[in-house]
This record gives structure tokens, sequence and C-alpha cells, in this order.
């Protein structure tokens, strides 16, 4: 439950980012994202 509140982040944040964005900006921002995400799950929560 304690990775639901991040995961609805992420999903919300990708979801402004494909709207807002074009090109190599969504594609930096969407990896970035990603990045963050991963970092949180896997080795910032801990």
């Amino acid at each position: 439950m304690e990775l639901l509140i991040p995961i609805l982040v992420v999903i919300v944040l990708v979801a402004v980012a494909w709207k807002l964005l074009k090109g190599v900006a969504k594609t930096v921002a969407l990896v970035a994202i990603a990045g963050l995400a991963a970092l949180f799950v896997f080795g910032g929560a801990n």
C-alpha cells in the first residue's frame, strides 16, 4: 500500500508530460520520471 501513492504520482506525471510536451522534451521528461520512480521504489525508499 505504501508504494501506491508514488505509483499514482508517476502515472499523473507521465500523463501530464505526454499531453503537454512534444519531441525530445517529451522523451527526456519521460526518461527522467521513470528514473526518479525507479530510484524511489528500488533505492530511495529504504
